[in-house]
Order: C-alpha cells, then sequence, then structure tokens
C-alpha cells in the first residue's frame, strides 16, 4: 500500500484505503479537526445523509443546509465546521476554518441567512480516535494523509471526494482512486 509523506494533524485528510473493510469507513474522507496526545477527532466529509439541518434542528429551519454522518461515535449529537471566526466558543482548525462554536450565536446568523454550503457544514456523530489508535492505524497503513485544502472541504461534489482528493496526491495515487470497489466484480 502507499503512504504519503503527511503526519496527522488539525486540518488533514484522512482518505480510507481503497482495501478498507471497515463499513463506517470504506473509501470515505475524514477532516481531522483534532490530533494530538488526547486521541483524535474529525467528520466523515463525504457520507451525506438524506436530512436537511431544519428537519433536525428546529430553531434552524430557515437554513436549507444538507446534513453529513460524521462518523460512527456519538450518532445523537450534531457538530459544525465553519469559516466564521467570530462565532464565540469557535475552536480553529486552521486558518479560515474553524469547529463547533456557541449554538445560540449560530442560530443568529441563519436568522440573517448567513448559513450557507460554501461556509458551514453540519455532522450527525464523529469519527474518533482513542490516544495511539490512530497511529496504530496509520503503522497499518490503512489512511493516506492529505494536506488542508478549503476547496476539499466546501467546494466538492461528495460522491467524488474520496476519487478526486486521492488524484489530488499525484500519480503514484490516481492508480489507487481508480481501484475497483469489488475487483471481483472488475
Amino acid at each position: 500500500m502507499v503512504t504519503s509523506s503527511y503526519l496527522p494533524q488539525a486540518g488533514r485528510f484522512l482518505i480510507s484505503e481503497p482495501f478498507m473493510q471497515d463499513e463506517n469507513f470504506q473509501r470515505t474522507v475524514v477532516l481531522l479537526v483534532e490530533h494530538g496526545e488526547q486521541g483524535s477527532l474529525g467528520f466523515v466529509l463525504n457520507r451525506r445523509l438524506q436530512v436537511r439541518i431544519g428537519e433536525v434542528v428546529e430553531d434552524l429551519l430557515g437554513a436549507d443546509l444538507p446534513v453529513f454522518l460524521g462518523g460512527p461515535v456519538e450518532p445523537n449529537t450534531l457538530h459544525f465546521v465553519h469559516t466564521f471566526g467570530e462565532l464565540p466558543g469557535a475552536r480553529p482548525v486552521y486558518e479560515g476554518l474553524f469547529w463547533g462554536g456557541d449554538f445560540e450565536s449560530l442560530k443568529q446568523l441563519a436568522r440573517a441567512g448567513h448559513l450557507q454550503e460554501e461556509n458551514i457544514l453540519f455532522f450527525i456523530g464523529y469519527s474518533g480516535w482513542s490516544p495511539g489508535q490512530l497511529d496504530g492505524e496509520l503503522k497499518r497503513k490503512s489512511w493516506i494523509i492529505a494536506p488542508e485544502n478549503m476547496d476539499f472541504v466546501f467546494e466538492y461534489d461528495p460522491p467524488k471526494l474520496w476519487r478526486d482528493l486521492l488524484q489530488s496526491l499525484g500519480e503514484k495515487y490516481r492508480i489507487l482512486s481508480n481501484y475497483p470497489q469489488d475487483p471481483r466484480l472488475n
């Protein structure tokens, strides 16, 4: 399996290797928002649900935005990444990208019509790793790490994200990006 030269850190992408059998992460791209001694946390960017945020949170009824399955951990929680640096309590992921923040302030932004697909994503659940767990998975070559790139957070077609992000890493990854999901059907 090919590995990338990038190390895990907030803002980078974890791309599941094409042979991953874990149904939670097959052909996924995870945006890491935290990585450190306490563990790692991120959100799957390419598993859009068939629900809009106004159907999940009544207070955001006017915001007609998609919701994504952020991962298998705590599927009863709601999370968001955004570009609103002025949102109280927002945690920086990297320059221009933030995670979470004060929900009452977010509702005010929604009422003012500021929530758009190009500046906020909502997630049900998250992807989490205990201390050392992600490092172990990286040693087993379960993930390929890609560098920060805001275009792949907000401006992409989710069904194409896994392939497109792999291809952005160069020629040796293009071959992997075209590997069939089930080689027996090839």
